[in-house]
């Protein structure tokens, strides 16, 4: 599926997503990663959501996002709480859905200037 939105070409975008893969700027990947505006981190080493940890969490926590979107694969998945404490505490949203939502999500809030991030499990 192709994720048309206009986009600001200098930051981060989801271009596309399929079975196995999602797209940024274009560009391919086949494992879980996690994005901001401005980097890719391709080292959030977490396969899928069952093997989510605090300190997956605590990964996601030391970017210092705003809003944390946690893609969760074809599904919607809940963690527990206490998993994500320290984001609770800091006051930082977390939002929970499917990869693909996560992504249209992304860019929609990524477009408004807001301190995005979004983690994607494929």
């Amino acid at each position: 599926m192709k994720l048309h939105l206009s986009f600001d070409p200098t930051k981060n975008n989801f271009t596309s997503l399929g079975e196995g893969y999602v797209a940024v700027n274009g560009q391919q990947y086949k494992k879980s990663l996690v994005v901001t505006p401005d980097a890719i981190f391709t080292d959030w080493s977490v396969a899928n959501f069952t093997e989510l940890s605090a300190e997956n969490f605590e990964y996601l926590y030391d970017l210092k996002p705003e809003i944390i979107l946690l893609g969760t694969g074809a599904k919607q998945y809940f963690a527990h709480p206490e998993r994500y404490r320290k984001i609770i505490d800091a006051k930082i949203s977390i939002e929970f859905m499917s990869t693909p939502a996560a992504c249209h999500t992304y860019n929609i809030l990524m477009n408004e200037s807001r301190n995005v991030l979004a983690a994607v499990l494929l």
